[in-house]
């Protein structure tokens, strides 16, 4: 990525070059040897939707224009819903995002296709989405990237199959087991403790687990990656493949953080790439379409494409929004129009780890901080650490919030982490690094004397022991008991302190006492308590037998 360093003054070390494109080999970093038969979008290359002859008028977004078209339509209106197009929205939410979007809040019409048995508009979309995301069918989701997982999960694992998958899953799988009744095997992702931070998981975890349920006799319904992680860091899924398709065990990629590694060569492999089955795809992550709206792509005959759609219309709303779906099929149009999306984004990144890393007191999240051989970290994913300024990440977060009203995207005990995405302004990375740079200044020596709390570390997380599956735990009676009281117990829900974002306790598994003194620990950090429904942590939920 070409530098715009100019020296002198901080402002001018962010200066607007123009787009740079590297050559179109990925960086060695990023790449896992795989010779990729969906090759990437470059700059010299249509895109697969600007190319394709079987959709016509591929540069426009047909579930948007259908959509205009029909809000424009002067007519007298006797459907739902209620506020007829805006003609009764409530006041209060009408002046905060305007008309157009009541105009626009349409039901399921004619004109406007159905999701769940698309044959117009919604099926030109997905298509167009397929052959620009390399997959042979792509669902559009209005559930988010959770009902993706729980359908991926629910049509390759029927009841008392085995799922293997990290244990710093998504609490979506967890849900998704509950739903199957599958089983889990967990894999445990290398954990950075001075980071407080997971990795990914390798093929040989995988391979290993892959063996061991064959040597018991166990059916592999398949296996689960979260690649990357909320952190950036990815897994060699090609190397997974490897491992799980010789014995016909699809291979599903929650791929929610990953959506844009389609359109740059500097950026990882995407997971159809490297050859899992199916990806489900967080598109409003980074990709600008509507909070809550997602993909979900396959590829391959090991995963029956019917009853997936089997299981998308019992987990879907029947009532899909329309501004949710149009925003997927704007998304797309977006970055198929612009091959040169993501040339300023990944240059501003690129400048400012360069330019954090050499702040006294301040270190960049990067594939050195983990033993394992991963094949790439986002570029645009940027973990810092206060540590030697003996600052929490907590207080690191705070002091950058409330001093110079910079907002983070996920905080944890060691580390902060912020997402450079296509509406990063340079004066938005300038601001963070001078923020940064002031909070080295204010603290380097202040603090030096000064011990950094203990961190936590996931010793717990050696010495599972399952006594229910997830589904047997979730319908089983239970009773709520002191936390101190609970040792010995079977949790009864899902108790995942996060950050790191590792789940501690999930249903079915026994408290022992390291993870008992571990939630102890967790409480008196006042660390942040996700799943479990006393938040304090003063009491959890048991399975009664």
């Amino acid at each position: 990525m070409a530098r715009c360093l100019t020296g002198g003054r901080f402002p001018a070390f962010f200066s607007r070059c123009p787009p740079h494109k590297e050559s179109h080999t990925q960086h060695a970093v990023v790449q896992c040897g795989t010779s990729l038969s969906t090759p990437k979008i470059s700059e010299t290359e249509a895109s697969p939707a600007e190319s394709s002859a079987v959709i016509q008028g591929s540069g426009t977004a047909p579930l948007v224009h259908a959509l205009q078209s029909t809000a424009s339509q002067d007519v007298s209106c006797f459907h739902f819903p209620g506020h007829n197009r805006g003609k009764a929205a409530p006041s209060s939410l009408s002046k905060l995002i305007g008309p157009g979007a009541f105009l626009h809040d349409l039901p399921e019409l004619p004109e406007l296709d159905d999701l769940f048995s698309p044959k117009g508009v919604i099926l030109d979309a997905q298509e167009r989405a397929a052959q620009l995301f390399g997959s042979s069918k792509t669902w559009f989701l209005v559930n988010g990237t959770t009902c993706g997982i729980q359908a991926s999960v629910m049509a390759t694992c029927s009841p008392g199959d085995y799922l293997i998958v990290p244990r710093n899953c998504h609490i979506s799988v967890i849900s998704a087991l509950v739903l199957s009744g599958a089983v889990p095997k967990y894999i445990i992702p290398e954990y950075n403790s001075g980071w407080d931070i997971a990795g990914g998981i390798t093929p040989l975890q995988v391979e290993r687990a892959v063996k061991e349920l064959e040597e018991d006799g166990k059916r592999v319904g398949a296996v689960l990656v979260t690649s990357p992680t909320y952190h950036g860091v990815c897994s060699n899924v090609e190397g997974i493949v490897s491992v799980c398709h010789p014995r016909g065990i699809p291979v599903i990629v929650d791929e929610a953080h990953g959506a844009h590694f389609r359109f740059h060569d500097s950026l990882p492999s995407t997971a159809i790439e490297q050859g899992a089955d199916m990806a489900v795809q967080s598109t409003h992550k980074v990709l600008c379409s509507l909070t809550q709206s997602s993909m979900l792509h396959l590829v391959g005959d090991l995963v029956n494409v019917d009853k997936v759609s089997q299981c998308l219309q019992v987990l879907q709303s029947s009532s899909p929004s329309y501004l949710l779906l149009s925003s997927l099929d704007a998304a797309r149009d977006l970055v198929s129009k612009n091959a040169n999306i993501f040339d300023e984004p990944l240059a501003l990144a690129s400048e400012t780890k360069e330019h954090l890393m050499i702040i006294p007191g301040i270190s960049v999240l990067d594939l050195p901080c983990f033993a394992s051989d991963f094949p790439a970290i986002d570029p645009l994913r940027i973990t810092l650490t206060a540590s030697d300024l003996q600052l929490s990440g907590y207080e690191a977060d705070d002091i950058l919030y409330e001093g110079h009203q910079i907002v983070s995207e996920l905080v944890g005990t060691r580390a902060v982490t912020f997402a450079v995405n296509l509406g990063t302004r340079v004066q938005d990375v300038e601001k963070l690094v001078q923020s940064v740079k002031h909070l080295s200044e204010k603290y380097f020596f202040t603090n030096s004397s000064k011990p950094l709390r203990e961190n936590i570390v996931c010793d717990p997380l050696d010495k599972i022991s399952m006594h229910l599956t997830p589904r047997e735990a979730f319908f089983t009676k239970k009773r709520r008991v002191r936390i101190e009281d609970s040792l010995g117990e079977i949790c009864g829900e899902l108790i995942c302190p996060y950050p790191p974002g590792i789940p501690v306790l999930i249903p079915g598994e026994l408290v022992t006492h390291d993870s008992l003194s571990y939630l102890m620990n967790v409480r008196r950090q006042g660390i942040t308590i996700s799943g479990a429904a006393d938040a304090e942590l003063n009491s959890i939920l048991v399975c009664s037998l």
